[in-house]
């Protein structure tokens, strides 16, 4: 019997089975395929199902996401980046919509700890493995332009008016949606995207009002600047790259494409007694995080944003930066305590979530101010203080993490943050801290935060916190050795060798490691210089 003289329903439980591209070119058979094919929703969406992620959305247009699908496999394959450049818009396009229905897979296993596994993830990361595929989409924001043009001459960032504007935007939030930020490009690697990075990261023209000082456009909208978190993640990923012997805690959210960037993508365990608000709490916040955050000395600070005979223009970049930075590791053990509808200028969807906890450094060589206490400012009228510490919805539909570290019972850093990949995502907050009075003359910098593999219960009160002996095995975990010199491996594919361990020899070093537990501090220094004094011995 002929294909086509099968009755519908059996022509449908038989072509469920092709691949999408085969869906796509089965009207070109025969008239009587194309007729049966043609529009046909149901079966769109059987194959749909049979290859991606089952969307929460169950009314969505099954046809076209077939199709823009199978348009997106052509154009990513595509051999030359030339013929991909045109088509962001429509690339961008589909990779928010794949990531916005991606849902955790049972027909994959996982070996990671904190994010459940996708079949629109793993599809993603199969067509962005080609690095002209790379190029073509990921690596056209400004910062990518100042790497390629500045050896030749500066380039301002406003030109190209609103269009490339909006390019840059798209290309930069690509990039952070991939999530593994790219250290080099080139056809020998020998361009370095950090420096260009830290020019604008530790610009200070980049913290104003309307930014919130944090990865805000500076339009007062409130809106994502994708660029920001883009040149953050290159910093923040090329500081973790210099540790060697760097955990999977590291490995698994930096180093896997699109992996946790996409909603709900963090695997919750529950604990054995979830508080009522705990229950409420869309955004998952209570918990264990881990923090990275990176530095300046404070003179190198100071020296690149006010120089002698300052005349940059406003929409200038600074010169690229690459002096050097400290890097910290700290342990935030965090929980809720409450929950309030959103304000006029949040997001409608969510509540606000407020929280408090503490924060603990991992690196045995952090300065007492890293042994803070950390806490969201859930009432709003204790001390007057404005309310702080919060998990909210931008009115773009962004999450909007704020968090205010305490020294001596008194608020001193704060930090603003987006969670790539939305509610509950696995990917993490990226952001700004700075001082908490918004100080002209800094410090700031980059930070990022985690959900942890581990689902423990955040501690209720300070004296619970966890003792000095615990970060014991961490302290030789995250042991420091940096290049001082910041320069990358020339020879790195984006940044992924500087995760393994050097062996030319094929011997491993072997350090004798003494470590001191100091079980009691005194209290830390009152003086805000303490942060970057401190440092300066290492």
């Amino acid at each position: 019997m002929l294909l086509t003289n099968l009755p519908s329903e059996v022509l449908h439980l038989v072509l469920q089975w092709l691949d999408p591209a085969d869906i796509v070119i089965l009207p070109r058979v025969c008239s009587l395929l194309y007729a049966f094919t043609k529009g046909n929703k149901a079966l769109c969406r059987a194959v749909y199902l049979k290859h991606l992620d089952n969307p929460k959305d169950a009314d969505l247009d099954w046809y076209a996401e077939v199709h823009d699908l199978v348009r997106l496999q052509v154009i990513c394959r595509r051999s030359d980046a030339v013929e991909k450049k045109h088509e962001l818009d429509f690339v961008y396009d589909v990779v928010n919509r794949l990531l916005s229905h991606a849902s955790p897979s049972p027909y994959t296993p996982s070996d990671a700890k904190t994010h459940a596994t996708s079949l629109n993830a793993s599809l993603l990361n199969e067509l962005f493995s080609d690095e002209s595929t790379l190029e073509a989409f990921l690596q056209r924001s400004f910062l990518f332009e100042r790497v390629r043009s500045e050896i030749r001459h500066p380039i301002r960032a406003s030109s190209g008016g609103p269009s490339k504007a909006l390019l840059h935007q798209r290309s930069a939030k690509l990039h952070c949606l991939y999530g593994k930020p790219i250290l080099t490009l080139g056809p020998t690697r020998a361009s370095r995207t950090y420096p260009y990075a830290c020019s604008k990261v530790y610009d200070l023209r980049q913290y104003t009002e309307r930014t919130h000082w944090g990865p805000f456009l500076d339009d007062g909208s409130d809106r994502v600047d994708w660029e920001k978190v883009e040149a953050i993640l290159i910093v923040l990923g090329k500081n973790i790259g210099s540790r060697r012997f760097v955990s999977d805690l590291f490995r698994e959210v930096w180093d896997n494409p699109f992996s946790g960037s996409w909603p709900g993508s963090y695997m919750t365990v529950p604990g054995p007694e979830i508080s009522s608000l705990e229950n409420q709490d869309p955004y998952d916040v209570t918990g264990t995080w881990y923090r990275i955050v990176c530095f300046l000395d404070y003179n190198d600070f100071f020296s690149y944003n006010f120089p002698v005979g300052d005349l940059i223009d406003p929409d200038t970049p600074r010169p690229a930066l690459d002096v050097g930075e400290a890097t910290r590791i700290l342990q935030m053990n965090i929980h809720v305590v409450k929950i309030e509808p959103p304000g006029p200028n949040d997001g409608q969807d969510l509540p606000v979530v407020h929280f408090r906890g503490v924060t603990r450094s991992l690196d045995d060589s952090f300065d007492d101010n890293a042994n803070s206490q950390m806490r969201g400012l859930g009432e709003a009228n204790v001390k007057g203080l404005e309310m702080k510490g919060t998990v909210r919805l931008t009115r773009e539909g962004e999450v909007r993490w704020t968090t205010f570290t305490i020294f001596n019972g008194q608020e001193r850093w704060r930090s603003e943050g987006i969670q790539v990949g939305g509610v509950r995502s696995a990917r993490g907050v990226v952001g700004n801290w700075f001082d908490r009075d918004y100080d002209a003359h800094g410090p700031a910098g980059p930070t990022a935060f985690w959900k942890g593999p581990m689902r423990d219960r955040a501690k209720r009160v300070g004296d619970d916190m966890l003792p000095s002996e615990f970060f014991v095995p961490y302290a030789i975990l995250l042991r420091m050795d940096v290049d001082p010199d910041g320069h990358e491996d020339a020879g790195s594919d984006n940044g992924e060798d500087d995760y393994e361990d050097d062996d030319d020899d094929g011997e491993e070093e072997v350090q004798q490691v003494t470590i001191t537990v100091e079980t009691n501090r005194p209290p830390p220094d009152p003086d805000t210089n303490s942060f970057y004094l401190v440092e300066q011995s290492n």
